[in-house]
């Protein structure tokens, strides 16, 4: 029992691993680095662990120093819309006038709490707004934080933002694809390609030209934050040491430096390939050729087929060689509206020959084929090592006219306006709680009272944990094997060590004859004669074994006696020393075997006398033992 209480336990162990595995594989991202919470944003999600029903939202304020902010609760003032065309496109796509409008969450909605959403599919979308006042890269780090909800997911289309470089031109009203940038950042996807983009335009300082840098995909599995249509928070990060962080939900994404992790590099090459020199015509680049030496064999047929007509090959029997392999539809019918002059004259269809179902084949046999053994194929002469080999040719390093060195790209072109410039064929895009700012602390605190309420409201209206692992298995199919295996386990487990144990023989023999039967009148009046006759007999056989045991003792007595006199009769004729020891040893020797003989005698009495007793003690019992007993004296008695 202790064995089997050890493997239940053990049982208990691995469901619980394997839930445990389960849940983290749910909640978890591979590769995520988890940003520590600041500890004012921890305290007011506690405070706000309430139903989605008794939330009380209050529009977030701004803690510090801050750029720019827009939370779309109030009137939608400061935003531009453009009124321009987008370049090389046609007429009618041309114009960037896809529909905006500010209204509430579908799903998980927070009274009171709108933001700006993007309506049309298939169309241009620009607007724009001037920052509260211009960021100047110089000393403090940039943070650039918005949240998105792809209410309806999305199919092709971007949530990126476009923070705009100053300019004495900038003419918000005619924001397009190609006004000037300086950092664009977020979500982009179209088909199965799913993106976080950060790029920035960095000024060549040679020639004044600007290059887009972008930086190189994350490693985190992006998929479900464009399909599971909750709002999620994308944060960018720049600090003055040259490094960048990317974020999604206050966990980091990616991470890098901006001299090393862009693509192209901010720095050129120090020295390029020289692009006036040309390969040598006369230069050999091939490791091995043909030997010019081997000769093909005389017995080298280069016409032998690679098939040939097996001639061991039998028709098989009941081949039928008259029916087609096809017959027109018996079942066919023209139709009405056929016309003969125009369609031409109507044949049915063709349909599988029923007759040849049941047969091997039909139509015209044909030996199959099989491969030749004579065939050899093209010759070709064997490679060897080219002598002539003098590797892979390139052309010489020289110093690049065009390499420069820019040692903090941070310092890019200054910020004054955000825009959103995009094109979806998804609608419903949801914006919301912008903001940038130099402080950390103020962005979580932002996070906390906007984004934090809505993903507690999500939490709340979340589907029980059997629907949610319902809909992991749809992503993961492989999950089903799992669940059936937890389930499975406690149930076999409990079989195993619970259900009872198969009777063997011995216990079935052992029970019968516990079971006691029924005794008539009759029997137990017969049953009682014989105890009687049989306890006159028992007073008899002790009457025996009283004699018994008297005429043994008597036998001691004698012998004893004779040995006293053997001894008296050796000492008077004065024997010799051998003589006398042996008779010694022969006067021991008997003694011994009377007092051994003795000894079993009264073990014998003993053994006698416990039996009596134990029967004696049996005859007091049940109907039964009494029975039993008498049957054992009876044995004995024989």
């Amino acid at each position: 029992m202790h064995f089997q209480w050890d493997w239940l336990c053990l049982g208990v162990l691995i469901i619980n691993s394997v839930t445990a595995e389960i849940e983290n594989e749910e909640t978890l991202d591979a590769d995520v680095e988890v940003e520590d919470f600041d500890k004012q944003s921890q305290e007011a999600d506690v405070d706000r662990d309430k139903s989605s029903l008794e939330v009380v939202y209050q529009t977030p304020k701004p803690t510090g120093e801050v750029y720019f902010t827009e939370t779309f609760d109030g009137v939608l003032a400061g935003w531009v819309l453009s009124k321009t065309k987008k370049e090389d496109t046609d007429d009618n796509i041309a114009k960037y006038d896809g529909r905006w409008e500010v209204e509430e969450l579908k799903e998980n909605t927070v009274p009171g709490d709108r933001g700006l959403v993007l309506k049309s599919v298939a169309k241009h979308h620009a607007i724009s707004a001037m920052l509260t006042k211009a960021f100047i890269f110089d000393n403090k780090p940039l943070i650039v934080q918005y949240e998105v909800n792809f209410q309806e997911g999305i199919d092709c289309g971007g949530a990126y933002i476009k923070l705009l470089s100053s300019s004495d031109d900038l003419n918000l009203e005619y924001f397009f694809d190609k006004t000037p940038y300086t950092i664009m950042f977020g979500p982009d996807k179209c088909g199965e390609d799913y993106k976080l983009h950060f790029i920035f335009r960095h000024k060549n300082p040679k020639t004044g030209d600007y290059d887009e840098k972008h930086a190189k995909r994350p490693d985190v599995d992006l998929k479900k934050f464009y399909l599971d249509k909750k709002t999620h928070l994308y944060t960018l990060v720049l600090k003055p040491d040259d490094t960048f962080e990317m974020l999604i939900d206050q966990s980091v994404v990616s991470k890098g430096s901006l001299l090393e992790d862009m693509v192209p590099p901010v720095n050129p090459p120090k020295e390029i390939e020289d692009p006036s020199e040309k390969k040598p015509d006369d230069w050999d680049e091939r490791p091995k050729i043909p030997d010019p030496n081997a000769v093909k064999p005389d017995d080298w047929d280069e016409d032998e087929p690679s098939k040939i007509e097996d001639p061991d090959a039998v028709k098989p029997e009941g081949w039928l060689d008259d029916e087609p392999q096809y017959v027109p539809d018996p079942n066919a019918k023209k139709p009405k509206d056929w016309d003969e002059e125009m369609d031409g004259e109507w044949e049915a269809p063709q349909i599988p020959n029923p007759k040849c179902e049941t047969a091997p084949g039909c139509g015209h046999w044909v030996r199959p084929m099989k491969n030749n053994p004579k065939y050899k194929g093209k010759w070709k002469a064997p490679m060897i090592d080219n002598p002539n080999y003098q590797g892979i040719w390139s052309p010489r390093k020289i110093p690049n006219p065009d390499y420069f060195e820019d040692l903090h790209p941070f310092k890019m072109t200054t910020v004054s306006a955000i825009g959103l410039e995009l094109w979806s064929m998804t609608s419903d895009i949801y914006f919301d709680n912008f903001i940038i700012c130099s402080e950390k602390e103020v962005a979580d605190r932002w996070a906390a009272d906007g984004w934090g309420l809505k993903k507690l409201v999500a939490s709340a209206n979340e589907p029980g944990m059997f629907s949610q692992l319902v809909t992991a298995a749809e992503d993961h199919p492989w999950l089903w094997v799992l669940y059936i295996l937890t389930l499975a386990l406690p149930v076999g487990l409990g079989v195993l060590f619970c259900w009872p144990a198969k009777k063997t023989d011995e216990d079935i023999d052992f029970k019968k004859t516990d079971i006691s039967t029924p005794i008539t009148k009759g029997e137990l009046k017969q049953e009682r004669e014989e105890l009687e006759d049989d306890e006159i007999e028992l007073e008899e056989e002790k009457e025996n074994e009283d004699t018994a045991e008297d005429e043994i003792r008597e036998m001691e007595e004698t012998k004893r006696e004779l040995i006293k006199d053997t001894k008296k009769m050796g000492r008077e004729a004065a024997p010799s020393e051998d003589e006398g020891e042996g008779g010694e040893d022969i006067d021991d020797e008997e003694e011994n075997e009377v007092a051994d003989e003795s000894q079993e005698g009264d073990k014998s009495n003993k053994s006698g006398s416990e039996d009596e007793m134990k029967e004696a003690d049996e005859s007091t019992g049940s109907g039964d033992s009494t029975v039993k007993s008498v049957r054992k004296r009876r044995v004995r008695k024989d």
